[in-house]
Parts: C-alpha cells; structure tokens; sequence
C-alpha cells in the first residue's frame, strides 16, 4: 500500500525535480537582470537632470532615450523570460528541450543599442571630442 500511495503522489514534475529547480533559477536571474536594466535608465535619466546645470538639448534627449529604452528593453525582456520559463517547463516534461536563443539575442541587441545612445550621450554632455 505505501508504494501505491507513492505512485499516486508521484508528477510529471517531480521526475525531472533538478531541471525544474534550474529553469527557476534561471528566471529568476532574468528577473534580476530586468530589474537592473531599468535601475540603470532610471539612474542615468535622473543623474543627468539633478547633476547638470546647463540645458544641452541633445543630452536631454539622450538621457531621456536612455532612460525610456531602457524600462522598455526590461519590461519586454521580463514577457521574453516568463514565456520562456514556462515553455522550458513543458518541454523538461515532454523531453523535447531545445536551447532557446531569441531572449540572448533580443537583450544583447537591446544593450548594444542602449550602449551606443549612451556613448553619444557621453560625448554630446562631457564634451569629450
């Protein structure tokens, strides 16, 4: 009886238990990755107009880019990884997991993009050429 009553308590989830623990982490360290893209526009777009007397327009616009693409790259990010969670879920279950590359790819495009406003930015307020 108690191997029956084992059986019955027994899911699809609890065979693959390792996998299932890593696809958790591995969203969660998405969602702390989304968190800090936004942390990081917010920041920028506040440090700019608290710390900047002069009005450059460019690095007004620029900061305020920064600071908008940046809460939008992790807001979309943050849908990429949650459907991706649960996607890699199903597919744990079913064993017919494939490495998804889309996320990697949008948010380092994303970054690249954010990076290269932000040097822009750099040149533009600190007048560095």
């Amino acid at each position: 009886m108690d191997n029956t009553l084992k059986k019955q308590k027994e899911t699809t989830d609890s065979k693959y238990i390792q996998q299932h623990l890593a696809n958790e982490r591995t969203y969660l360290a998405w969602v702390r990755t989304c968190i800090t893209i936004m942390g990081v526009g917010f920041l920028i777009t506040n440090l700019h107009f608290a710390t900047l007397s002069s009005s450059a327009i460019l690095g007004d616009t620029l900061s305020k880019i920064i600071g908008l693409s940046s809460i939008i790259v992790g807001i979309f990010a943050l849908i990429i990884s949650t459907i991706s969670y649960f996607i890699k879920g199903n597919d744990i279950n079913n064993q017919t997991y494939r490495s998804s590359r889309i996320l990697v790819f949008y948010l380092s495009i994303s970054l690249v993009l954010i990076f290269l406003i932000f040097g822009v930015y750099y040149i533009d307020v600190w007048g560095i050429f």
